[in-house]
Formats: C-alpha cells, sequence, structure tokens
C-alpha cells in the first residue's frame, strides 16, 4: 500500500526526520485517520506532505514496523508506527498543483483537507513522482 501522512514543517519536517533516521509516527487522533493508520504495513511507502504555508509533497518515507499501541496514549486507544526517511523529492509537488489536476478529484488530500494520515493509489502515487520530476508548470 501507498500513503500520505502530513506534518506542519515547524513541528517536524522532514529534514528532521532525515536527521533523526527514525521516528514514531504517533499522536493522530481524527478517527479516520487512526483507521488509516492502523492499515499500515512495515514496508509500506507514504508520501510526506509538509502543511501550513507550505502545503506541499516533500518526501517519501517508509514503515519500518507495524501499528503498535500509541505511547503518548496512556489509555491504550491509538497506534502509533515507526517510519524512515527514503529520499526528498526532486522537487515539492504543490497542493495547488494536485488540485489543478484532474487525475486527482477523488483523492483524500484535496477532499478531505484536514485528514492527517490517507491512502494514495498506485497511480496517484506514480503522478505525484512524475509531477516531482519536472519544473512546475509556467516555469522552464
Amino acid at each position: 500500500m501507498n500513503w500520505l501522512v502530513k506534518e506542519e514543517p515547524t513541528h517536524y519536517g522532514f529534514d528532521a526526520l532525515v536527521k533523526d533516521k527514525k521516528a514514531a509516527w504517533s499522536g493522530v487522533r481524527n478517527a479516520l485517520a487512526q483507521k488509516h493508520l492502523r492499515s499500515i504495513k512495515k514496508g509500506d511507502r507514504i508520501f510526506y506532505y509538509h502543511s501550513g504555508n507550505e502545503r506541499a509533497v516533500v518526501g517519501i518515507v517508509k514503515a519500518v514496523s507495524d501499528p503498535y499501541p500509541d505511547p503518548e496514549d496512556p489509555r491504550g486507544t491509538y497506534v502509533a508506527v515507526d517510519v524512515v526517511p527514503v529520499r526528498r523529492l526532486p522537487r515539492p509537488v504543490t497542493l495547488a498543483e494536485i488540485k489543478a489536476d484532474a487525475a486527482f478529484k477523488d483523492f483524500p488530500l484535496v477532499r478531505i483537507a484536514r485528514l492527517s494520515v490517507m491512502p494514495v493509489t498506485d497511480a496517484q502515487w506514480a503522478r505525484i513522482e512524475r509531477m516531482a520530476g519536472r519544473a512546475p508548470r509556467g516555469e522552464p
């Protein structure tokens, strides 16, 4: 499976993950995002999306654990997943670019803006990777 996780770059940006080499993806409390987090399996590919002012897919990470009890949740209701960085995208793919592409009309990133963990189809994954490899519209 493929996934996308969102984080405020001022809170824990992709560069911080690269520096740390591994992190627990924890603190997710939204019910639908938690459902998706529970579905992540060790080895799954994950896009790293910077929310806030940046609003762009910036890198790729990989799940290196199956879901386990979130250490930040004393009640034991929520799960976390360990992730490691794979690579930064050649260039960020902005939310505006994704929204402008009809192929993403059903993408949760476009439809459910506040969702912090979401599935990504193989076709969407390939399209975002292609978009990351070329200049944004209007630039050489």
